[in-house]
């Protein structure tokens, strides 16, 4: 892949090869709390407890890389989905390719809202937060260990992104 990549607006359907996005638009809420409060549950599949795997709750703090972005590396978890819910309120970006042998041209780039999260499913590969602007906070659920589980892959040549949509 010479070309710089293309990114393009994360949606359900475009992201479901890679997991769930994590927003309130489409999904019913149930009221509780007397009324005061709407909850919007069952908004990712969490699969974070395989070999004795343990949910942990952490914040990322990711600073934002210099442009035009030049990627150097993807990663997975095999055991384990990860989730990623911006608390900065602004936009992000993500770059992807589906779980399975990694395969260069596979790999997809989404720019998400600052109302959007993800869920990556077990084994997809990702390349880690991609803060736009400014530092950016990200609460992440994930599966804490006791071995290592992250895998990574080079990329040879590094892929290009100069714009955003």
């Amino acid at each position: 892949m010479t070309d710089p990549l293309t990114v393009q607006p994360l949606t359900r359907t475009a992201f479901a090869p890679f997991g769930q996005v994590i927003e309130t638009d489409g999904h019913t809420a149930q009221s509780i709390n007397q009324g005061h409060s709407m909850r919007f549950g069952e908004l990712a599949d969490l699969d974070i407890t395989r070999e004795n795997g343990a949910p942990t709750l952490s914040i990322f703090r990711s600073k934002p890389l210099p442009w035009p972005l030049v990627l150097h590396q993807m990663e997975r978890h095999r055991l384990g989905s990860q989730a990623f819910i911006p608390l900065s309120g602004r936009n992000w970006l993500l770059m992807v390719a589906p779980p399975g042998d990694f395969v260069r041209d596979q790999i997809r780039a989404f720019l998400a809202t600052g109302q959007q999260g993800v869920n990556f499913t077990a084994g997809t590969w990702h390349h880690f937060s991609l803060a736009l602007n400014a530092v950016s906070d990200f609460l992440v659920i994930d599966r804490s260990e006791t071995g290592v589980d992250c895998e990574e892959v080079t990329l040879e040549p590094p892929i290009t992104i100069e714009a955003l949509l």
